[in-house]
């Protein structure tokens, strides 16, 4: 198993957070990882997203939501190819610092028989983890000032 793990203070509440996380069709305007992504938040859900990591042409992916907490946490396995070779748990984290100010945790455990195998990937990933949770708090700063 190996686990991406990567957090950012966003001087945003946490439910303005959550709505730009989940406002799916904005995210091409926005997010410089997962370009693009569908599907019905609810647990035992499917969703379809397009994710490009850094120097990657891309894919799609259509993981399974294994828990949603409105407002505070999604968490999805997604499955490379077929189950148990290289399958990923991901989860979006939000936490209350304060009423104004939010801990947003992005990680993923990487689970399978080609893991040991896939460390330009997963490092590809969490560079684009990384740059993601910055758009996404420039998204967020941005919209809590116009409010």
């Amino acid at each position: 198993m190996r686990e991406i793990y990567t957090e950012i203070e966003i001087n945003a509440s946490t439910s303005t957070v959550w709505d730009i996380l989940t406002d799916f069709d904005k995210f091409p305007s926005w997010n410089p990882f997962m370009k693009k992504i569908s599907g019905n938040l609810q647990e035992g859900g499917i969703l379809e997203a397009f994710i490009q990591p850094p120097h990657s042409s891309g894919m799609t992916i259509k993981p399974k939501i294994l828990e949603y907490q409105p407002g505070k946490k999604l968490r999805w396995l997604g499955i490379l190819w077929i189950r148990k070779l290289f399958d990923g748990e991901h989860s979006w984290t939000t936490e209350e610092i304060n009423e104004n100010k939010t801990l947003f945790i992005q990680k993923e455990r990487f689970n399978g028989l080609f893991v040991p195998f896939g460390s330009t990937l997963i490092k590809n990933t969490k560079s684009g983890f990384e740059l993601m949770n910055l758009a996404l708090k420039e998204e967020s700063e941005k919209n809590s000032q116009s409010i």
